[in-house]
């Protein structure tokens, strides 16, 4: 019989050390809430991550929803068998923050690990809002967004309206609105993420309070003011006349009149920019980007625009190991490349000023106008109490509380105030419950 060079003996080994190197590598867990396409763009990150590197293995995992993400992993975690990373969105916060004993506060994380971390390196905008009483960073952003608003070019054109000069504030909006309804489209604008829109948004970018206590970045016992604040009231009053004559159209709460847009129906679309993908994709027609109207009868000019999104909470529960596999990704996840390339695959906000100005560098913005609206919405002023983000607890549900007051609005059957009022009545009682 011939021999080879390698014994039979030899080959064994060798494929052991093979199988014995690829068990070797320590597991991370990663729960995400990013359907369809993202959904891919987040396995190409761990996928990439993952060859960059022996020691860690990152398996993201689809739960569904944010509002499914978080329950399934607050469910698990008591169940102990949670993830080491869950995605959780912006309302998410102050429960993740009350959740003692359960969250690794990523600031401590980074420490324990021996992790560099530069925490100016983040956009204050973004920072801010997940940060304890100390400016330490407890999660990591990820998905950040912004609202904006997109228009048909194409439309506008049919319409005799300028293209290149969307309407900047709500007067303005109304009529270019009309102008779209009277050229023959069903709607002349819509919105999704209505209470994040109209009333969280709304009320910061007119610099109005959303609620007492800072927004409740002052602690517990705060109140919600939107009700009776100077632009909600008198905004929702007029966006439901304008329902009568489709001047607007509701189509559904979260991005469910993303259809209403892309197919032409609408002119104009209030929501999202991380939809730039999909409008990118899926619009027949020139659109543009344009920062949300003021109405210029409350204020002078606009103050900033505030986030949404989600960021990365780690869960306590596993081993040192893990935690340090945990805190590579991180880092990684924090390159500038990296951070470029999800924003410009997706339209969420770069975290980093550094990815930011890679996008510049590498002429995305002067290849993509309008692409860098939400980083100047969210950089226009500096932030003020009224302006820098909301902090309730329970906010998951008071937002179906907010949406299900405004679809009776929209539906005709319950006067705007009232509603409003109705909204803020329950929206305390769920404060008042968080709290106990």
């Amino acid at each position: 019989m011939r021999r080879t060079g390698v014994s039979l003996a030899a080959m064994t080994a060798a494929l052991m050390a093979v199988a014995a190197t690829a068990e070797a590598k320590t597991q991370v867990q990663w729960w995400h809430a990013m359907s369809g396409v993202n959904n891919e763009r987040v396995d190409r990150i761990a996928a990439d991550f993952n060859a960059s590197q022996e020691e860690y293995e990152v398996v993201p995992t689809y739960k569904g929803n944010y509002t499914e993400t978080m329950t399934a992993a607050v469910a698990a975690f008591r169940a102990g068998e949670q993830p080491h990373i869950v995605q959780v969105f912006e309302v998410g916060t102050a429960t993740m923050m009350a959740a003692e004993g359960a969250v690794y506060p990523v600031y401590q994380l980074m420490e324990d690990a021996g992790e560099p971390f530069d925490q100016s390196k983040y956009l204050p905008a973004v920072v801010s809002y997940y940060t304890n009483t100390d400016n330490q960073l407890l999660s990591l952003p990820f998905n950040s967004s912004t609202p904006v608003m997109w228009y048909n070019k194409d439309a506008f054109a049919a319409a005799g309206l300028d293209p290149e000069a969307p309407p900047a504030t709500w007067q303005e909006l109304g009529e270019a609105a009309r102008a779209l309804r009277e050229s023959g489209l069903p709607c002349g604008f819509s919105a999704g993420w209505q209470s994040w829109v109209l009333v969280e948004n709304m009320s910061a970018w007119h610099d109005q309070p959303m609620a007492t206590m800072a927004n409740g970045f002052g602690g517990t016992g705060t109140e919600f003011e939107f009700q009776k604040n100077a632009i909600v009231p008198k905004l929702i009053a007029q966006i439901a006349e304008w329902q009568k004559d489709k001047t607007f159209d509701y189509g559904g709460r979260r991005g469910d009149s993303l259809p209403k847009f892309t197919t032409g129906e609408c002119g104009m679309w209030m929501n999202s920019s991380a939809y730039y993908g999909s409008i990118k994709e899926q619009a027949g027609f020139e659109f543009g980007i344009t920062m949300l109207p003021y109405d210029s009868e409350v204020v002078d000019a606009p103050q900033n625009s505030i986030i949404g999104g989600a960021t990365l909470w780690v869960l306590q529960g596993g081993e040192p190991e893990e935690y340090k596999g945990v805190a590579k990704f991180f880092t990684y996840l924090s390159s500038p490349e990296v951070q470029a390339w999800w924003h410009q695959e997706t339209g969420y906000v770069p975290i980093t000023t550094a990815a930011a100005e890679l996008s510049r560098e590498q002429g995305f913005y002067e290849k993509n106008p309008g692409t860098d609206i939400a980083i100047k919405q969210l950089s226009l002023n500096e932030p003020t109490d009224n302006s820098k983000g909301v902090r309730f607890g329970n906010f998951v549900q008071i937002r179906d509380v907010i949406n299900e007051e405004l679809e009776a609005v929209w539906a005709g059957s319950k006067a705007p105030q009232a509603a409003l009022d109705e909204a803020a009545e329950r929206g305390d009682d769920l404060l008042r419950k968080f709290e106990r």
